[in-house]
């Protein structure tokens, strides 16, 4: 790796994926205050809402998120405009 090219800040960070539990170790400037222990070890921790071992595509599984009640409101739209 090249000397001087990351930031100051620029340390191991856990990612949390809240929908599943899962976590893993990257390298990151992410600003927070949270912190874990993984792998027996203390870490920054950055939590996510979806990533790659929760999400569809990459699971095959189809799963309903609903945010805010997003798809409550798709739906009454287009309950409107099908009759």
């Amino acid at each position: 790796m090249k000397q001087g090219i990351h930031p100051e800040n620029y340390r191991p960070v856990v990612f949390k994926d809240m929908s599943n539990g899962d976590m893993f170790l990257s390298r990151s400037t992410c600003k927070t205050t949270d912190t874990v222990e993984f792998e027996g070890e203390t870490y920054p921790v950055v939590k996510l809402e979806i990533s790659s071992t929760s999400h569809p595509f990459y699971t095959g599984k189809s799963k309903l998120v609903d945010t805010a009640g997003r798809v409550d409101k798709f739906m009454s739209r287009y309950a409107k405009t099908r009759k």
